[in-house]
């Protein structure tokens, strides 16, 4: 079985044997920081988030472990760093905690994270993504890729038709399931 699979494909278990693959291809980047900060971004951090539920929020120290995952993906800006190390606790607080309870209107709740200064609408998909996964996908460069093709505009407007192109494909893929089920 291939571990990459085309968007457009409907084989749920090419898109199994791509996820199960991705532990090991993260690991033959060679990055051990990005190993570190991925496991965090997806074992760590949604639960931590959860277990603060009715009113989620993320914590300052927090956004900056997200946003050092993020940018050891790709482009690293240090720019973005020095303006997230720079913001006050209690905004970060509160910002998050408006934009988890603005879901699941993805504009508003990546418009409540982006006053933020160095998060802009990518960083906010990440924040959102790891509370409401199935509401908010992260923005990710090959996540653009796939879905828009070669697209890597960072703006809300983007964003939302991204959003609502993955929120299609697995509404597809849901669709099978349930085939699957009742023809079985």
């Amino acid at each position: 079985m291939a571990e990459t699979v085309g968007f457009a494909s409907g084989d749920a278990a090419a898109w199994r044997a791509a996820l199960a693959a991705y532990d090991r291809r993260l690991a033959a980047l060679g990055k051990p920081d990005l190993v570190d900060a991925d496991s965090f971004y997806r074992h760590d951090l949604p639960p931590l988030l959860r277990r603060r539920d009715p009113e989620p929020f993320l914590a300052k120290p927090e956004l900056v472990r997200l946003l050092q995952w993020k940018l050891s993906r790709g482009k690293w800006r240090p720019r973005l760093m020095d303006f997230v190390k720079g913001l006050e606790d209690a905004v970060v607080e509160s910002a998050s905690r408006k934009a988890f309870t603005a879901l699941p209107d993805l504009g508003r709740a990546i418009t409540e994270l982006t006053v933020l200064k160095g998060v802009g609408p990518a960083t906010a998909s990440a924040v959102l993504a790891a509370y409401a996964p199935d509401v908010a996908p992260f923005m990710s460069d090959e996540a653009m890729v796939a879905a828009l093709g070669n697209a890597k505009e960072y703006t809300l407007k983007k964003y939302l038709a991204f959003a609502e192109k993955l929120q299609t494909k697995s509404k597809v893929f849901l669709l099978i399931l349930t085939c699957l089920i009742r023809c079985c």
